[in-house]
């Protein structure tokens, strides 16, 4: 069971907790870290994408964020980020590596498995500068099919154009972009 600190519309932790399951229930906020791993190759901005698994609840086999994870009561965002990369990609990384692109908020209502699902977060953006093969990820093999590299213009226009199967929103692709400074 994944217990959340309840958070204010800025991201502040009011002090209460929830389980995952009734935060998303409920559409209660919580934060969550996405990290963007980037890289130059060509003089061209490429970003890390990871296929979600066959075998996940939501979004099975979707292209979507580098790493990403809901934050565990009383963790930051930046320690949390650190854990998800180990954790889902293999990589280590300390605070000075993840550049920080923005926060924004993701109100979004749905169905998974025929239940309601409203989600509510506030979420933290960084981007983190890692030239590594796919092949050298350590992968969450339960969490992550596979990683690709994609150039990050390309990725906007697929994701923009639904060209590929994915979760991933564009105005955070922005950020990444501004961030990367192309």
């Amino acid at each position: 069971m994944e217990i959340l600190d309840i958070v204010d519309e800025m991201g502040n932790p009011t002090g209460q907790t929830v389980e995952r399951d009734i935060a998303h229930e409920e559409g209660i906020m919580h934060r969550t870290s996405h990290v963007w791993l980037v890289r130059k190759k060509q003089g061209r901005i490429q970003v890390l994408l990871q296929k979600r698994s066959e075998t996940k609840e939501s979004f099975p086999g979707c292209y979507d964020i580098s790493s990403a994870g809901h934050i565990p009561a009383g963790m930051g965002f930046v320690e949390s980020a650190i854990k998800e990369l180990e954790e889902e990609l293999g990589i280590s990384a300390c605070d000075g590596d993840l550049i920080f692109c923005g926060d924004r908020i993701v109100i979004w209502d749905d169905f998974f498995c025929f239940k309601p699902f409203h989600d509510r977060q506030y979420s933290r953006v960084f981007i983190l500068w890692r030239d590594m093969a796919e092949d050298e990820f350590i992968l969450e093999k339960e969490e992550i099919e596979s990683v690709i590299w994609i150039d990050l213009d390309e990725c906007i226009a697929a994701v923009e154009n639904s060209k590929i199967k994915h979760c991933i929103y564009p105005d955070e692709l922005k950020m990444v972009k501004d961030a990367c400074g192309s």
